[in-house]
């Protein structure tokens, strides 16, 4: 298992339309196949500059190669993420091994 993670920050006032439409167009990276446990987060601690995150789950290094592949993720990055994210820190983990 992947647990794709990534914080970031947007370009846009907080609160603004703009702000939402991104969020509700980000849903869509929930339906391409494999994703699981799709989570938007509003980030609330005081000791970073970020105000979202979004979480997600792969079975395996297949399944999240074919979500960076897919033409709703490519499009979603290229068309809005670019354009309207200030600041993002991603991380991927998998589970430790006993």
């Amino acid at each position: 298992m992947i647990r794709h993670t990534v914080a970031f920050r947007l370009r846009h006032p907080s609160g603004s339309t703009a702000e939402r439409s991104f969020l509700v167009d980000a849903e869509s990276l929930a339906a391409i196949p494999g994703v699981e446990h799709f989570e938007q987060l509003r980030q609330v601690s005081a000791k970073n500059g970020f105000s979202f995150g979004f979480s997600m789950e792969f079975a395996d290094q297949a399944a999240y190669d074919a979500y960076n592949e897919h033409p709703v993720h490519v499009a979603f990055v290229r068309d809005r993420w670019a354009a309207e994210v200030e600041d993002f820190l991603e991380l991927d983990y998998v589970p430790l091994e006993d």
